[in-house]
């Protein structure tokens, strides 16, 4: 199936020309390209029409979960009869396993793994291996491994209509893939019998699978699509369900080994296990030998019983048979070779990318060291940036405020500055720090007054949450938003603050880059005048551009005196704005406010 582009909207403004130009660049084999695209110039819209044109499998990348929700309903919505996933992290809480040598303190594991997003990601790599009109867009946990995809694909179970097994082989198999037994909850993962009936809720949560046995062999199977009713009744006759002579059913756990592998597995972590127990004892590391034999040993023992053991990554070099040092396989060895990748906020999601190797192997090391990892620890890893780039086979950076790397490595930068909606750049205004809230106060209740919204960014998680129960006092209807915010909650807060049950949203860095909110007209900055990275040139360009989707838009920096990043942030808000002016005056065209529907929720 091919990519079918829907929306009641052309391509305007600067859209066109960045559409055919890009678009040209791909067919040219252009590796790297960047979009220059400003706040509300419909950076997305532009992509979604590259992708139609292009018929790639296509990646996404953001660099917060907040963000890549907001992308995913956006492309969702244009892309409504073609496979669109969410793949970020599915951990809603996550403390990794750490060592502190100063304090002998050793701090386990500990997660607390959200079972939607979970959902979404086995619906993302399923999509990937049975179809191309594929748009994953992910969070900066692509690059982590998952698992290999030959071996997830060769641990697929099929069966037949009309195939000779016995139900107890039948069952085995499911057990095998780590599908688990529950005659009564029947979750996503799980299967339950009924005497002849087997059903079988996959992974994804979607669809269930219904197998009808007649003695020893498949009379029957059937898929329909998952609803809560089918959770507490019985099989046959559901709405929406679909006969079907075979299915294959995928692994309900992307870290998945075959039996021939395992064993190998097995062998070559006591081998390692042994060679290190060796070099401990050599340096007389009597406690740390002690501490590895015996964590080790008793993960081994958990393999080997039950298939899985807590910290199973950390042996996922032998698990997959890599050779030391190799990069890990993630979500982008689940694409083919010819794909298609956009990095949104690349200014931001660039570094993230970057970062994110050093520090893991930081904390592992230590963790070896100190006896409570093997060296092969090492290479359950992110990929490093190197690799990263191995793998892109072309990429598209997007971004208002595009840094050196971005533009020094494309063969092409696209500017998009004039707005589809012929709206301008916000007006800045600096005013003094002595009576910033009183004074926020007062450009509320006129924003409010006319039905619409105010974001206000801090510095501090702490000044968010005092400011929001100060507001609040006041009558205001505020909420706070900020990184101890759980991921779909904070998706639910920003459609809130669009449908009225919140005014102002008071934050930090999270209401910086992309957040759509038309019914924003007023940007409140505390404390601009304040060094740092949250109020430098870029974050102030950013986070100014909240306020570009309404014709109303006005920005307010709070500060005593005008820094360099303020005075950059003014100058080219203020060189936009003109030529806006000037192209709007040009062509009679008169600024309007935005217009975007609501997006479906994720859950």
């Amino acid at each position: 199936m091919k990519f079918q582009f829907k929306s009641k909207f052309k391509p305007a403004g600067d859209q066109p020309e960045a559409i055919a130009k890009l678009v040209a660049g791909l067919k040219k084999g252009f590796r790297h390209q960047t979009l220059l695209g400003l706040t509300g110039s419909g950076k997305t819209f532009t992509m979604a029409k590259i992708i139609e044109a292009a018929q790639k499998p296509t990646l996404v990348i953001s660099h917060n979960k907040t963000l890549a929700a907001q992308l995913y309903g956006e492309f969702k919505q244009f892309f409504p009869d073609n496979a669109v996933h969410y793949f970020v992290s599915y951990y809603d809480y996550y403390q990794p396993e750490a060592y502190i040598p100063q304090t002998d303190t050793y701090i386990e594991k500990e997660t607390s793994i959200n079972e939607e997003i979970d959902r979404l990601r086995h619906a993302a790599t399923q999509s990937l291996i049975n179809r191309k009109d594929v748009l994953i867009v992910a969070s900066v946990s692509c690059i982590y491994g998952l698992g290999e995809r030959a071996d997830y694909e060769a641990m697929s179970v099929k069966f037949s209509a009309g195939q000779k097994i016995k139900r107890n082989e039948l069952l085995r198999q499911l057990v095998k893939i780590q599908y688990e037994r529950d005659d009564k909850q029947f979750y996503r993962g799980q299967f339950r019998v009924k005497g002849e009936m087997i059903d079988v809720h996959l992974a994804t949560g979607e669809a269930v699978v219904k197998i009808i046995m007649a003695g020893d062999v498949i009379e029957k199977i059937s898929l329909s699509p998952f609803s809560p009713l089918l959770s507490r009744r019985g099989a046959g006759g559901e709405v929406g369900e679909a006969e079907t002579k075979s299915i294959a059913i995928l692994p309900a756990k992307h870290f998945m080994t075959p039996e021939n592998k395992m064993k190998e597995a097995l062998k070559n972590i006591r081998a390692e296990l042994e060679i290190r127990l060796k070099e401990l004892k050599k340096q007389n590391k009597i406690i740390e030998a002690y501490r590895l034999d015996k964590k080790t040993n008793y993960d081994l023992e958990m393999i080997e019983q039950v298939g899985y053991c807590n910290g199973i990554e950390n042996y996922s070099r032998h698990l997959s048979g890599r050779t030391p040092g190799s990069p890990p396989a993630t979500l982008l060895d689940f694409f083919t070779n010819d794909y298609l990748m956009f990095m949104d906020e690349s200014h931001v999601t660039i570094p993230q990318v970057r970062g994110m190797y050093a520090g893991d192997q930081s904390r592992k090391q230590t963790l070896i060291d100190f006896g409570f990892r093997l060296p092969s620890a090492r290479d359950n890893r992110p990929l490093d940036f190197k690799e990263f780039n191995k793998r892109i086979n072309q990429v598209i950076y997007v971004s208002a405020t595009p840094q050196d790397y971005e533009t020094r490595k494309s063969d092409q930068v696209v500017e998009q500055i004039i707005r589809p909606t012929y709206l301008l750049d916000p007006e800045i205004e600096v005013r003094p720090t002595a009576s910033q809230v009183p004074d926020l106060i007062e450009e509320i209740k006129k924003r409010t007054d006319k039905g619409q919204r105010v974001l206000v960014t801090t510095l501090t998680k702490r000044m968010a949450e005092e400011l929001a129960d100060y507001l609040k006092e006041k009558g205001i209807k505020v909420q706070y938003l900020h990184s101890e915010v759980a991921t779909l909650e904070r998706i639910d807060i920003l459609r809130d603050l669009r449908q009225g049950k919140y005014d102002v949203l008071v934050g930090i860095n999270l209401l910086r880059e992309g957040l759509d909110l038309p019914e924003v007209s007023l940007v409140a900055i505390l404390d601009a005048d304040i060094g740092g990275f949250l109020r430098n040139e870029t974050s102030l360009i950013q986070t100014a551009g909240r306020a570009a989707r309404h014709a109303e838009g006005k920005v307010i920096m709070y500060g005593d005196t005008i820094t360099p990043a303020m005075r950059y942030a003014i100058k080219e808000t203020t060189r936009r704005r003109e030529k806006q002016i000037a192209y709007n005056k040009k062509h009679g065209l008169t600024p309007r406010t935005i217009e975007t529907k609501f997006h479906e929720k994720i859950i």
